[in-house]
């Protein structure tokens, strides 16, 4: 095996959707896989093209998103390393791709071959039950989101965001990511997304240098923020 092969089937152990896999079926869901290395702003399927595959992030971020009929981008979910995408088209009747993905950096992601993965799935109960997990977790987390986006302010979800990348021993962190494309996941415009930032380091809230944000009132950055659990 070469240390390429290595690092894909270490990067599959690793995400919870194929821990329970045999080295066996590991190694099928190897042979079966494509790897994809795109550009930043690269794209690696269009909505409406036929499901072939689902997705697991080895670097980098992918987007998912849709495109409204007067040319408005809305992101749907941005996806970083280690995490599975479009796994549940699998069992969709009409397996067509609903939204677009493309690269926010340089991305590497795995393709696995969706038709492969689906007939094993007939032989690993385990998996099964995996999967039916991560599909229940991530509607848990579009109904929240849809919470966040439908009945709380422009503020509320700016503190939300910068509290959910921030952890409670953390005062600073990187926007890794254009501040135009924070503000289109949190479905504000990115002068508001501006306004907002500005408001908050004249409250001493934060402070921003560049891309680096420093949090020195968390309190009163959750007060903001109603939905942080």
């Amino acid at each position: 095996m070469t240390q390429r092969n290595k690092e894909i089937i270490d990067a599959l152990k690793q995400s919870h959707l194929f821990a329970s896999l045999t080295e066996l079926q590991l190694n099928r869901v190897y042979r079966h896989c494509k790897i994809f290395q795109l550009e930043e702003g690269q794209l690696l399927f269009s909505q409406g093209e036929s499901v072939v595959y689902f997705y697991l992030v080895l670097s980098g971020k992918m987007k998912l998103y849709r495109v409204s009929p007067d040319g408005q981008e809305k992101i749907i979910e941005i996806v970083p390393p280690g995490e599975v995408f479009a796994e549940a088209l699998m069992f969709m009747d009409q397996p067509y791709y609903p939204v677009s993905a493309a690269a926010l950096t340089d991305a590497v992601v795995v393709g696995i071959d969706a038709k492969n993965f689906k007939a094993m799935l007939w032989d690993s109960v385990d998996t099964c039950l995996l999967l039916l997990g991560d599909m229940s977790f991530r509607l848990r987390k579009l109904v929240h989101e849809i919470d966040t986006l439908t009945l709380h302010s422009g503020t509320c979800r700016v503190a939300n965001y910068f509290l959910q990348h921030a952890s409670d021993d953390q005062e600073c962190f990187d926007l890794d990511i254009a501040k135009s494309v924070i503000a289109a996941r949190l479905s504000i415009k990115p002068e508001t997304f501006s306004r907002i930032i500005k408001n908050l380091r004249e409250q001493g809230i934060i402070s921003i240098d560049g891309n680096k944000i420093t949090i020195h009132n968390r309190q009163a950055l959750k007060g903001l923020g109603t939905l942080v659990d």
